[in-house]
């Protein structure tokens, strides 16, 4: 199972591995899902929230998402297809 900061900073898959933005994990990795969303890196902190399965933690971020974007979305699930995460099981990764 890969950690969850190789999750959240998921860029894609090469096969089996996970391909991991190294540049924005080491920046931004110790950050809770609030505070990637405060930053405004919503797509970041939609996947810390599908990783912890915390329904609070999805719910600040669809709240978050809403206020920044003007949107009125009342369930988290419309964010798995616009930010194109979705819960895949890969053992290892490999940072760029």
């Amino acid at each position: 199972m890969l950690s969850r900061e190789d999750f959240v900073f998921t860029i894609g898959y090469d096969g089996a591995a996970a391909v991991v933005d190294g540049q924005a994990k080491r920046r931004y990795g110790s950050l809770s899902t609030a505070e990637l969303a405060e930053k405004g890196l919503f797509r970041a902190a939609y996947s810390s929230a599908v990783y912890s399965k915390d329904s609070g933690e999805l719910q600040t971020v669809l709240n978050a998402y809403n206020k920044a974007s003007g949107s009125s979305f009342t369930a988290a699930s419309p964010l798995d297809r616009l930010f194109g995460v979705f819960p895949v099981t890969v053992k290892r990764s490999m940072t760029l």
